[in-house]
This record gives structure tokens, sequence and C-alpha cells, in this order.
């Protein structure tokens, strides 16, 4: 290992070491103070998100050219060790209430981070497998994470079923890849394709590995398992894997296919566009009939799955692609924000036994704690794009995107897409103001101080964008 691979991984390393060090201190921390591993956990991603920070604006590559350093995988970083932050937030007070205070939770949140970390800086199939290992298996134990609970167990078992046979597509698909070009090197693929090696092996090598990527974003129709494990997950473990693995899943799909298959842009490209339209669709249309607010916001995940995946569809066009990127990792932000915004609420609502998850229990919401109401408020209109909300202006950038590249039927569905959810997020509200009930709320400080800082980050940065789109811009490869 030379310097510059130690450097490249720093951020990488420590946070690894610090979950070893972490399960074992946690064996001599008592039952009853675990809220001491959870700050030490948080100590962690503070401590890596500094080493991240001092990373911006450098460039590189290490371990033989299998991991990379760019804006690109620093901007990811960053953005998945504030997702671990807000992950512990809301998990401190809500797995105490559950019974399920158990202090492996945290080191499994952190190894499922350095996977997530890995998977941005990847710049090899081989390195993508290991990163998606690393960051599914603690997911799956953490899906079954309230044990005895059946529900739980069976999203745990789901999950890992149908994520094992999305990782065997992405094992084919490489295997695939180095058969047609002989390296499984993303600049090694790319140089091999540009110099006529266009085969049918590569073409199916990454539709392969399309698939794998779209079981792990949840894209339609590789979606199947999302609403029943997020529904039968622990609702901290829910709001981490919606957002955090959602992140690492897009970042992989962006880089592999920007970096190592343009020369299939071609094929790929009506491809994207089909996944991307079927999971607006399919996403909001089913969305509709759900009357459990953890189902309906799964489905509000597979809908914003095919947002996002709009920006990647002109990755062909050399002009669009930097602007497209941009606009991508803008709604990336922008949704993970409001996201671990809306299950703060539903977790201060939630009840033992899974009581408390049904819309029907939001209503008087308003009256009774206006300042919750108005919080999911503020989320269940960035969602759908309302302003002066923060989603409003990631979804202009991304039918901007979709438009200057060619695809304006493309944006067109988003925006009718966009006007459908309106019925099921207002469904929320309505309940909230307009319907009469008693609902009781969980006060836990960490809770409520991430529900109000992810509203306020909500309305705040709408109104000042604009940086935020040019940090986006400067991430791009």
């Amino acid at each position: 290992m030379t310097q510059t691979d130690f450097y490249i991984l720093l951020p990488l390393t420590v946070l690894t070491v610090w979950a070893c060090v972490l399960l074992l201190v946690d064996l001599f921390i008592p039952k009853d103070r675990k809220g001491i591993t959870a700050f030490l956990a948080a100590l962690g991603l503070a401590v890596t998100l500094g080493f991240t920070v001092t990373q911006i604006g450098r460039e590189g590559t290490g371990f033989n050219g299998m991991v990379t350093l760019d804006g690109f995988s620093t901007f990811i970083n960053v953005l998945i060790l504030v997702s671990g932050l807000f992950g512990i937030a809301l998990a401190y007070g809500y797995i105490k209430r559950m019974g399920i205070d158990r202090g492996e939770y945290y080191t499994l949140m952190l190894f499922s981070i350095t996977g997530m970390m890995l998977m941005a800086q990847a710049a090899d199939l081989i390195i993508v497998f290991l990163a998606l290992e690393l960051l599914s298996i603690p997911l799956y134990v953490l899906a079954a994470f309230a044990r005895p609970n059946l529900q739980s167990e069976e999203a745990g078992v789901k999950y890992f079923l149908l994520g094992a046979f999305a990782t065997g597509f992405v094992v084919y698909g490489t295997a695939l890849v180095f058969g047609a070009t002989g390296t499984t090197s993303f600049s090694g693929i790319f140089f091999a394709a540009s110099n006529g090696t266009s085969s049918l092996l590569l073409t199916i090598g990454a539709a392969l590995l399309l698939v794998g990527f779209g079981f792990k974003v949840a894209a339609v129709p590789f979606h199947m398992w999302t609403p029943d494990v997020y529904q039968g997950a622990p609702t901290a473990v829910t709001a981490f894997m919606s957002s955090g693995a959602k992140i690492a899943g897009f970042a992989a799909l962006l880089r592999v296919f920007a970096t190592a298959f343009p020369s299939l842009s071609a094929d790929i490209t009506n491809v994207l566009w089909a996944l991307a339209a079927l999971t607006m669709i399919v996403g909001n249309i089913t969305a509709i009939t759900q009357t459990n607010i953890k189902r309906l916001l799964a489905y509000s995940s597979i809908a914003h799955a095919g947002y996002i995946l709009m920006a990647f569809v002109p990755y062909g066009n050399k002009e669009v692609m930097p602007v497209s990127i941009a606009a991508g990792l803008f709604y990336l932000v922008s949704y993970a924000v409001t996201n671990f915004g809306s299950w703060g609420v539903v977790i201060a609502l939630e009840k033992a036994e899974g009581r408390g998850l049904e819309i029907s229990d939001y209503a008087g919401l308003a009256k009774k704690y206006p300042a919750l109401a108005l919080a999911m408020t503020v989320f269940m209109l960035s969602f759908i794009g309302f302003p002066p909300t923060l989603g409003m202006v990631g979804k202009f950038y991304l039918f901007r995107a979709a438009i200057a590249g060619g695809y304006s039927g493309l944006a067109i569905i988003g925006v009718v897409t966009s006007l459908v959810s309106a019925y099921y997020y207002l469904r929320v509200v309505v309940n909230m103001y307009m319907r009469e009930g008693d609902p009781t709320i969980e006060r836990e400080p960490w809770l409520n101080f991430a529900t109000a800082a992810t509203a306020i980050i909500t309305v705040g940065l709408s109104f000042v964008p604009q940086w935020l789109f040019l940090l986006a811009s400067t991430a791009v490869f």
C-alpha cells in the first residue's frame, strides 16, 4: 500500500476501524446505557466526515486504479455520512421505545455506510461487487433487527433472498464483461469498447449489471421487495435504507455506465428511458391505494427512483451529461433531506406492535401538534414538487436536463406523475388538518431536532439553491 492508496481510502479506513473498535467497546457498555454506543457511532461518522471534507478538490486513483478519489465520490460520501448522522438521530429513541436497543445496531449501520462509501469510489467491477455486499449484508440483518417480530424477520428474509438474487446478476454481468473485454476496470472496459470491442457479450453483461443496480435502487420492474421490506423492517432502519442504499446504488449506476459503457449509450439509453417512465408511473399509481404510511412512502420511494433515473437517460450525450448528472446529484440531496424528515414524523407517531402507522392515525395532528403537522406538510409538498420546497427546485433541474437532452416526452411523464402524486401526498395533509382525531406522539430530543432541521433545510435551501447546484456541478466527472 502506497501513501496515495492510504490517502484515497483514508475516510473509509477510519470508519471501518472505528466500527470494529465500537463492536468491542459495546460489549463493556451496560444494556441500559446503549446511548453511549449511539454517541460513539455518531462521533465516528463526524470524524470521518471531517476527513472527507479535507479531500474536497483532491483527485487521484489508488490500488492500481481500482478505487478513485474525485469530486463525485467526495460529494456522494459527504451525503452518505450526513445521512448516517440523521439515521442515528432517528434511531436513538426509537429502538429504545421498541425494545430493540442493542448496540450492534449502530455497528451494523457503520459497516453498511463503509460499503456505500466504497461504492462511490469504485473504479472496478470487482470493487463494485465487494461494496455492494458490504453495504447490503448489514442491511439484511437490520431489516430483521426487531426479532422475534414476525414482520421484521420476514422483511429480513425477503430482502436477503432478493438482494442475493440481484447480486447474482451483478456477478454474472461482471463475468460477461470480463469475457468480452479481458478486464474489469472501468477505464479498461471503456478503452476496449472504444477500440472496436462492441460484442453482444458486452451488451448482455451491461444489461445484467443494470438489472442488479435496478434491484438496489428499487426501479420497476425490480421493485417487488420494497413495500414488504419497508413495512416489516423497523422504521428507523427503513428511513436509513431508503436514503443511503438509494444514494449508493445511483452513484454506482451512474459511474459504471458513464465511465465504462458510454459506447453502449445508443442501446442503453432507450432501456433507461423505459425504466424511468415505468418507475414513475407504477410507483405513483400504486401509492394511491395505500392506507399504511410505510407502504405509501415505499411506493413514493419507488416513484422518486424514476425521477432520479431521468438524470441518467442522456448519459451518452457529452454536451448534456454534465448538467444532467448535476441535476441528479441535486435531486439525491433533495430526496434524502425530505425523506429523513417524513420518516421522522412517522417514527414520532408510531407505537409498539405497528400501531399508529395508518394514514387515518394522522387525523387531528394539526390541532394537537401544529409544528409537527407543519413539518409533515412541508415534506409532502416537497415530494410533490410544490414551491417553496427543495423538491420543486430538484424537479425543475431534472425536467430541464431531460428536455435539453431531447427527452421532452419523459419530462412530460414526470410532470403528469407528479400531479398524480399530489393525490396521495395531500391525503396525508387532509387527514392532519381536516379530520378529527386524538393522536399522541413520542417526544424525543434527537428525533425532534432531525425533523425540524430537515424541514428548515427543505424550505430554506429552496430560496438559495444555486450554490448547491454549483457544488453538484463540480462533482461531475
